[in-house]
């Protein structure tokens, strides 16, 4: 085999040719779309069990693929390989269960030796393949055609235009059991709790707050000396003020000092009601933390109050605590 070095215009018309072909592939699949892709939609929605995708070759990394993103938007699956399917995995399989079969020549042994299995066992049977009349696609269920007229591969023989084509399916049929389970954000969150939305909607301010020693607390009366001590101690750049019922009245920050030293000079002798933001702005510990990170970055502010449901204090939050969370 020898290689021939590609200019570069030659190297942008060759991958133009590839994208034209699989646009061309997609938008004769969009054109075939028919009944078919209801009743295998229905078919999932209905299934008891797990959706098992099988494949060997290409279609089983397709196949992984599509398991995986059924997996994650709301319906339950995994993948099986064909091969090790015929040699113990089968054991995987329950009548519950409705298995998708992917080949594109829908001749694969393997995937008939599956296929026989699961006719015993009453499996439904979605295949997916660029045949219609192949082996596969005559015995399954329901079957979905994916066929291409030419590969996107210039000899006709990799599978390119055709694999686009089967994964561009099985993301259209998670979308549609998507939408038809009603899946939300915050679905998709349950199944992504690494992931940074995982973090954004599964994250609550009780979560990453401060509370009990680490909380900075003052009463109205306390003098600004010892206001500063307390701030000092506790590293939140400002100290909550508090009434005899531990409700939060004020907020003393590093600003109301700075303020209160212009306005009167020596504050030795002053106490913390005298430079004292009133009212803070505060948040439900049940809140998610970016809730409260909206409210922080609305209000143009760099710690907030939280309370209980009968406004008391139990915690405070910095905007630094929300992104060592990672959830700003």
């Amino acid at each position: 085999m020898t290689s021939s070095p590609l200019s570069p215009t030659e190297t942008l018309a060759s991958a133009r040719r590839t994208l034209r072909t699989e646009i061309s592939a997609l938008q004769a699949l969009d054109d075939r779309l028919d009944a078919s892709f209801h009743s295998a939609v229905q078919k999932i929605l209905s299934c008891q069990g797990k959706v098992v995708v099988t494949g060997i070759g290409k279609s089983g990394h397709i196949g992984r693929k599509i398991a995986a993103t059924l997996a994650s938007t709301g319906t339950p699956a995994f993948f099986m390989h064909g091969v090790e399917a015929i040699h113990g995995d089968l054991g995987m399989l329950t009548a519950q269960d409705v298995v998708m079969a992917i080949s594109y020549s829908g001749a694969a042994q393997e995937l008939m030796t599956v296929l026989s299995v699961c006719k015993r066992m009453a499996i439904p049977i979605i295949a997916i393949t660029g045949h219609p009349g192949s082996e596969l696609a005559a015995n399954a269920d329901i079957h979905l055609n994916v066929h291409v007229d030419h590969e996107a591969c210039p000899l006709n023989l990799a599978p390119t235009a055709s694999t686009t084509a089967t994964m561009a399916l099985g993301d259209a049929i998670a979308v549609a059991c998507l939408e038809a389970r009603g899946f939300q954000a915050e679905d998709f969150a349950l199944s992504h709790p690494g992931g940074a939305l995982g973090r954004r909607l599964l994250t609550h301010v009780r979560d990453v707050m401060r509370s009990g020693e680490a909380l900075p607390v003052v009463r109205e009366s306390t003098p600004i000396p010892q206001a500063l001590q307390e701030m000092s101690r506790k590293g939140m750049g400002m100290t909550i003020v508090i009434n005899e019922t531990r409700a939060p009245v004020g907020i003393f920050t590093d600003g109301d000092l700075r303020r209160l030293i212009s306005r009167e000079g020596d504050i030795r002798q002053l106490t913390v009601a005298d430079g004292m933001s009133h009212n803070p702005k505060h948040v439900s510990a049940n809140a998610l933390a970016v809730e409260a990170a909206t409210l922080m970055d609305t209000n143009h502010l760099t710690q907030v109050v939280v309370v209980d449901d009968h406004g008391l204090l139990i915690g405070a939050l910095h905007m630094h605590d929300l992104m060592a969370a990672k959830v700003i």
